[in-house]
């Protein structure tokens, strides 16, 4: 078992990566202090795992619902949140009721953004059983939804009270979200840590094939990564912005095509390639560098070229990334694999590097 504690002083909390995770008596029990639970899931993962965790809490003493979601990036949205809220209300759910996130980014954003809103804010937990949201989207305490003109523009910084990255959970993961989260886990080397750059390097088709010793070790350090961004600046007013390498192009892109039609992973993957195409034109970044990270991810199994977007339309949208201010669009860019930086950059290069996205 391994735990890494994310340090926010009384709202410290644990993430505890294990195979079973799930089934931590001793954690839900310290984590759950009310009588009620609602797990909130989706219509793909409740059937494999809901029961099983619901039973758990159940033995602790505990009333437990459970509350499923449609599945996918495209229900992510306000009509999908209420019906948490309904679940929560219908159930007659108190202050000390604790939420318990039970799926991938989706799931947990929601659930998440729930807990903080619901009665001005109850106790949750993160229970991933997706690779990207093991590594990034369960660590931090970002909850939110999409409004149709940009992706979490609406949502809140909310700090779960355990994270529960039960490793065997990933043995149900389809090949292609398997590939979306090693875009983050590269993210995490890129921006830095250039030894575990080159440790994926050489690890990425164990990763891809599901050996648990080289999951387990990308995901304790991914989320020790994580971790210590957070624990220096929670609410993003400055280093934290650097977790977003590669999302700027990518939130652009997955508005752009539609929410769920790329997977956030792949968006993320596309962006990476871009932003580092960006930063080898501002001359910080050299030739051999952008093609390792070209590389990497193509080695994922992801995406390594944009979709057709119009040049005018990727730009109208990146200008609103909450990174923006006053319309100035900001980036996070690469000093070299393992160091990152947020900047802005010249209209012309972000149009050379976004030239491929034109339009047929």
């Amino acid at each position: 078992m391994s735990t890494i504690t994310v340090e926010l002083g009384e709202r410290a909390y644990p993430i505890i990566i294990e195979p079973n995770a799930l089934q931590h008596t001793a954690a839900l029990q310290q984590a759950i202090k009310g009588k009620t639970v609602l797990i909130v899931s989706n219509t793909t993962v409740a059937p494999l795992y809901a029961e099983q965790m619901a039973q758990t809490v159940r033995d602790l003493g505990k009333t437990v619902y459970v509350h499923e979601l449609p599945d996918g990036e495209a229900y992510k949205n306000l009509e999908t949140l209420n019906t948490i809220f309904d679940a929560l209300l219908t159930h007659q759910c108190d202050r000390k009721t604790t939420i318990i996130a039970l799926g991938g980014g989706v799931v947990g954003d929601m659930a998440g953004f729930a807990a903080a809103s619901y009665m001005r804010g109850v106790p949750f937990i993160q229970a991933p059983t997706t690779l990207l949201s093991q590594v990034d989207s369960s660590v931090g305490g970002k909850t939110g939804i999409n409004h149709p003109l940009g992706k979490n523009m609406i949502g809140a910084f909310y700090q779960p009270q355990l994270v529960l990255a039960d490793i065997n959970s990933l043995n149900t993961l389809p090949e292609r979200e398997l590939s979306a989260g090693l875009a983050e886990i590269i993210k995490h080397g890129a921006i830095y840590d250039a030894e575990y750059f080159a440790w994926l390097e050489q690890n990425m088709p164990a990763l891809r094939a599901r050996d648990a010793v080289a999951l387990t070790h990308a995901i304790v350090r991914s989320c020790e990564i994580k971790a210590e961004v957070v624990a220096q600046d929670e609410r993003e007013s400055g280093l934290r912005a650097i977790l977003n390498f590669g999302h700027t192009f990518g939130h652009a892109i997955e508005a752009g095509m539609g929410y769920g039609n790329w997977l956030h992973g792949e968006a993320v993957g596309v962006g990476m390639v871009l932003a580092a195409d960006l930063s080898h034109r501002l001359g910080q970044l050299n030739a051999v560098e952008v093609e390792r990270i070209r590389a990497l991810t193509e080695a994922a199994g992801l995406p390594t070229v944009p979709p057709k977007l119009g040049l005018d339309e990727m730009i109208q949208m990146m200008r609103l990334d909450k990174k923006s201010t006053a319309g100035n669009i900001q980036f996070v860019l690469l000093n070299g694999i393992g160091k990152a930086q947020v900047q802005s950059a010249d209209d012309d290069l972000v149009r050379a590097t976004l030239a491929i996205c034109a339009k047929d």
